[in-house]
């Protein structure tokens, strides 16, 4: 459920909304005000998104309490039980259902995974990429979703603020 309807713009607040997690209980992305949010849209089914789950959890160990993980799926052809299946298997520690699309379509996400990065305030700080990996760059020489957070944490603006979100099509229509 979405409180404010328009689209999320950089260096701007977030609006508040809720949603259930793979086991139901609802959730308001403003019980997360007061630390660095990652919001990540993500699919149980795209390898994009199995390989960054790996770098996004090693770098989240290191920055611990500071920094929350907001996994989101909202692909509208993955099962519940499949993502909680993979979730388990990946040791994802939370997923939110947008069975709607409809944060997906505030955030104007486009692939998974989809990154946003949001501040302590609630203010967008970064969106896109994990890293530089692409279609024929196979291996990260930049690691976008570290310099946002280590920046942020630094108690300065990301250098970079836009990336574009490379991975899967995020699955709207079945």
């Amino acid at each position: 459920m979405l409180c404010g309807l328009i689209n999320m713009q950089l260096n701007q607040p977030i609006p508040n909304f809720s949603l259930p997690d793979i086991n139901g209980n609802i959730h308001q992305i403003e019980e997360y005000r007061g630390k660095i949010v990652i919001i990540n849209f993500w699919s149980c089914e795209c390898p994009h998104s199995e390989r960054t789950d790996k770098a996004i959890l090693s770098i989240l160990a290191k920055w611990k309490e500071d920094v929350a993980l907001i996994t989101i799926a909202s692909n509208r052809n993955e099962s519940l039980s499949d993502i909680k299946k993979v979730a388990e298997t990946r040791t994802i520690p939370q997923i939110w259902l947008d069975a709607d699309c409809e944060v997906a379509n505030l955030f104007e996400a486009v692939a998974t995974p989809h990154l946003f990065v949001i501040d302590k305030e609630g203010i967008l700080r970064y969106q896109g990429a994990v890293d530089d990996v692409k279609f024929r760059q196979k291996v990260p020489t930049r690691f976008y979703l570290d310099e946002a957070v280590e920046s942020l944490l630094a108690g300065n603006v990301p250098e970079i603020q836009e990336s574009p979100a490379y991975g899967c099509a995020l699955v709207r229509e079945i």
